[in-house]
C-alpha cells in the first residue's frame, strides 16, 4: 500500500459538500448553527436556504410559499394521487406509496412548470438578442417594445413546438375554464413586481403567451398553475430543473395526505376505476387453438 495514500483525505473530499457541516455536537446548514434556524425560519425560507445558499428576503419567501401552497393537490383524478392511493390499498408503508406516486411526476405529470420556464428563458434569451420584428423601427418606443415582445415570443413558441409538439405547458386547463389558482398567484406576482420585490419580466413573457394564444386560437387560453408557479420560479431566479424539484415537494403534501386517508378506508388492491364498471376490450373475438 502507498504509505502516502490518505484514505481519510480521500474520503473526505469524495463527498464534499457546500451544504451541510456536522460535528459532534454541532450541526451548521449552509453556516448557520441548526438551533438558531429552528423555530427561526419558515420552511419555505428552509427550502430556498438549502437549494440557494442563502435566506430569502420575506417577500420572497411568501412568493415562493404561495406557490408551494397552490400546488400541493388536484385531487385523485391527478395521476400521482391516484396512484398513492393504489399503492396503499396494496399495502405499501406510506413511504412506498409516496415514492411510487412521486415517480410519476415526469415530463408528461409534473413537468410542465420546468417546461415553462425553460420556455419562459428561451424567450427571454431573444428578446435580448433583439427577435426578428422588420416593422419596429417605425413604431413608438412603446409599440416597438410590443412588437418585440410578440416577435420574440411568435419565435419561442415556434421553437418549442418544433422540439417538442404542440403542446405548450403551462397555458388551458382540461378540468378549469379559469384556474383559481393561477388567477390568486398572477395578482401576487403583481404585488410583488408593484413593490419591487421581483422584476416582472417572465410576467410579462407569460402575459405575451396569453396574447398569442388568443390571437392564434381566436379564444382566450389563459394560464394555468403550472404556467403562474413557472413565473414565480423564474422571477424568483430558480432554474427550470428546480422549478419541477420544488413542485415534487408541493405535490408530496397532497400525496401524503391521500395515502393516509386511503389507509384509513382499509380498502384491499384498490385499481384504477370501479371493479364494477367494465372496461372495453378490442382484441380478437374468442376462438380455439387449431387441433392437429
Amino acid at each position: 500500500m502507498n504509505p502516502t495514500f490518505d484514505a481519510a483525505a480521500l474520503c473526505a473530499d469524495y463527498w464534499s459538500t457546500s451544504i451541510i457541516d456536522i460535528h459532534p455536537g454541532s450541526i451548521n446548514v449552509r453556516g448557520y448553527p441548526i438551533q438558531d434556524l429552528i423555530g427561526n425560519v419558515s420552511f419555505p425560507q428552509m427550502i430556498w436556504l438549502m437549494l440557494r445558499g442563502e435566506l430569502p428576503t420575506d417577500a420572497q419567501s411568501r412568493l415562493l410559499e404561495a406557490a408551494l401552497v397552490a400546488s400541493v393537490d388536484h385531487g385523485p383524478h391527478a395521476p400521482s394521487i391516484a396512484i398513492s392511493r393504489i399503492a396503499t390499498s396494496c399495502g405499501l408503508p406510506l413511504n412506498g406509496a409516496m415514492a411510487s406516486a412521486i415517480n410519476a411526476l415526469d415530463d408528461v405529470h409534473g413537468g410542465a412548470g420546468q417546461q415553462a420556464v425553460e420556455l419562459y428563458q428561451d424567450i427571454a434569451r431573444r428578446l435580448d438578442e433583439g427577435a426578428s420584428c422588420t416593422s419596429a423601427v417605425a413604431l413608438s418606443a412603446a409599440a416597438s417594445e410590443s412588437a418585440e415582445m410578440a416577435a420574440a415570443v411568435a419565435d419561442g413558441i415556434a421553437a418549442f413546438n418544433v422540439a417538442h409538439g404542440k403542446y405548450l405547458p403551462g397555458f388551458g386547463h382540461r378540468f378549469h375554464p379559469v384556474d383559481p389558482r393561477a388567477t390568486r398567484l398572477l395578482a401576487m406576482v403583481d404585488d410583488a413586481v408593484a413593490n419591487g420585490v421581483v422584476d416582472g419580466r417572465y410576467a410579462a413573457i407569460a402575459r405575451g403567451i396569453e396574447a398569442h394564444l388568443k390571437a392564434r386560437k381566436q379564444k382566450p387560453v389563459p394560464m394555468n398553475i403550472d404556467g403562474v408557479t413557472a413565473v414565480i420560479y423564474a422571477e424568483l431566479g430558480f432554474a427550470p430543473e428546480l422549478a419541477r424539484g420544488v413542485f415534487c415537494l408541493s405535490r408530496a403534501v397532497g400525496i401524503l395526505a391521500h395515502a393516509w386517508e386511503q389507509r384509513a378506508r382499509g380498502e384491499r388492491n384498490k385499481g384504477p376505476m370501479p371493479r364494477q364498471l367494465p372496461y372495453r376490450y378490442t382484441g380478437q373475438s374468442a376462438r380455439s387453438l387449431p387441433r392437429d
